[in-house]
């Protein structure tokens, strides 16, 4: 039987590599080949695992008949075309367990730096600004933290959130009786009634992609800090502004922003992300929730374990 062969496309630990082997597939490593080049050779591969290298569509997809499967080495799959690959068959595999802890440490540290006010007066303090009083910040202990998704990233963060003695209440469109020791399950109302945090864990798609908008922010009862760690493009942040500016929102921690290539940033989103630098209630970081020295080598366990027991890798003892 001749064994499949994978085309891994972007930088992965190579613990990864151990799995493949174990269950007899080849790989190529390229992750120094063009978006071009790796799209041309996939066609010879029946596997391809990818990070954010290229999006995988149709038209890839159509282009590949050999391909048997697709690992994500990451927790979200929107730069993959799911629906193309179910309508061939093609097994989609992904490694949200591998960088969930992180996640919920990272939200956990961007919610303590928001409400006490750690960044801006770091920032103070070292322009020789000593200013207690504009500093004052609130107890955690005393707010209630809406989740937005009860996936890995949800429960994990309520786990580390858990600690700190706050109320956790959770939403989750595609999940039911999730409610555990650490949270509570409630409806999109509740929460938006009761949140004063409300930190977002879903993926993007075509029913959360804009979701966090002008009408979004308008229909939550109080005046509320947000955090981002899931997909930029679930909040318009032209809307985000506009919130910030009101009051409707306090403050926003953002690790993710609807276009992550500044450099290519169009009039409206550079005036939008100008506002965000601007404001000092706005802690921004460049995509690093989930990714840790830790959750690089996870993700590939994970990913490398779940493609080799697909391809028959007998369950060990």
């Amino acid at each position: 039987m001749i064994p499949m062969k994978c085309l891994i496309v972007d930088d992965v630990d190579h613990s990864l590599f151990l799995w493949l082997e174990k269950a007899g597939i080849q790989y190529d490593y390229q992750p120094e080949w063009t978006k071009e080049k790796c799209i041309d050779e996939l066609k010879n591969y029946e596997g391809l695992i990818i990070r954010s290298k290229f999006k995988v569509d149709k038209k890839i997809i159509d282009s590949c008949p050999k391909l048997r499967f697709i690992g994500r080495a990451g927790a979200g799959v929107d730069n993959i075309d799911k629906e193309a690959l179910k309508g061939k068959g093609i097994a989609l595999f992904h490694a949200s367990e591998g960088n969930r802890v992180a996640v919920g440490e990272q939200t956990v540290g961007m919610i303590l730096a928001l409400i006490n006010n750690i960044v801006r007066a770091n920032s103070e303090v070292k322009n020789k600004i000593w200013q207690r009083e504009g500093n004052r910040g609130h107890e955690l202990a005393s707010m209630t933290v809406g989740l937005i998704g009860y996936g890995n990233m949800g429960r994990e963060t309520a786990k580390r959130l858990s600690s700190f003695g706050c109320k956790i209440i959770a939403y989750d469109k595609y999940r039911r009786n999730y409610s555990s020791k650490y949270t509570e399950q409630v409806s999109i109302e509740e929460l938006k009634a009761k949140a004063d945090i409300i930190s977002l864990h879903i993926p993007l798609d075509e029913l959360s992609r804009g979701w966090i908008d002008h009408t979004f922010f308008e229909s939550v009862s109080k005046p509320f800090w947000l955090i981002n760690t899931a997909r930029g493009e679930i909040v318009k942040l032209k809307d985000l502004v506009e919130a910030l500016e009101s009051g409707k929102v306090r403050g926003a921690a953002l690790d993710v922003l609807e276009n992550e290539k500044l450099s290519t940033l169009t009039d409206e989103q550079n005036a939008s992300f100008s506002a965000l630098v601007n404001n000092p209630n706005v802690i921004l970081t460049p995509h690093i929730a989930g990714w840790t020295f830790e959750s690089y080598r996870k993700i590939s366990e994970v990913l490398g374990e779940k493609i080799a027991y697909w391809a028959g890798l007998p369950e060990q003892e």
